[in-house]
């Protein structure tokens, strides 16, 4: 086989089975563990090198976890899971590097929730309605892919569709079809039968405006397990 040839399978299937997760906090953790669980070898980024969740979360997961910067995980994969707080997302990015993510895809799970007044938080103005939290995330880095989804389920059902009790669907949207592909067959190795692409990166304001509707329903039923589903169609 031609050496080129070799060099794009190999450099294909590290892309596949390397993946970086951005934040420290339990929807970090959770979707870690799960791709560790499914083979891949990940790296959790935080703003220090001896974050001390980082750390120990690497310890329990052993060879295939590691840690560091999020300027260290941005090396570390072409392709990156954005699982920090919405108000400080685009510092996350600054501090990671824009030239780093250049060429590479984010799956965004940040929502811009506002808990300044105490629960159930608000969404912040500047990223409601006409605009985006992703929008703004994909305006910052130009030459990145950012892909929205995950964003309105709890941590446990994004990483295991099963856990809502139902054939649920998800939704995404980003404005490069090769990045919601590649986010796809992520989406479905997280048990994610049924997707549904809302097209352009525009699509995140209605998504992230489901979090509201979500934060609400949980605190009803007490049950954060569930999921959207779309019928009809």
């Amino acid at each position: 086989m031609h050496e080129n040839k070799i060099l794009a399978i190999c450099l294909k299937s590290y892309l596949r089975d390397h993946f970086c997760i951005f934040g420290t906090g339990v929807v970090g953790r959770t979707l870690g563990n799960k791709l560790i669980q499914l083979g891949h070898r990940v790296m959790m980024g935080s703003r220090t090198a001896d974050n001390e969740k980082a750390l120990e979360w690497a310890d329990k997961n052993g060879r295939l976890a590691l840690c560091g910067t999020f300027s260290d995980a941005a090396e570390f994969s072409n392709l990156i899971i954005n699982c920090t707080k919405g108000a400080i997302t685009l510092e996350v990015f600054e501090l990671a590097g824009k030239e780093k993510l250049k060429g590479k895809t984010i799956l965004d799970l940040s929502n811009p929730l506002d808990f300044s007044n105490g629960m159930p938080p608000s969404l912040y103005p500047q990223w409601s309605n006409t605009y985006s939290l992703a929008e703004a995330i994909q305006d910052a880095l130009p030459q990145t892919f950012i892909v929205k989804s995950l964003n309105m389920v709890n941590c446990e059902v994004m990483a295991d569709a099963s856990r809502c009790g139902g054939n649920a669907t998800m939704l995404l949207c980003g404005n490069h079809d090769k990045a919601k592909s590649d986010i796809k067959e992520i989406l479905h190795e997280f048990g994610w039968k049924k997707t549904l692409d809302l097209g352009d990166i525009k699509g995140a304001r209605g998504m992230e405006a489901l979090l509201p509707v979500w934060l609400r329903i949980w605190q009803s039923t007490g049950n954060g397990h569930f999921a959207f589903d779309i019928v009809g169609i």
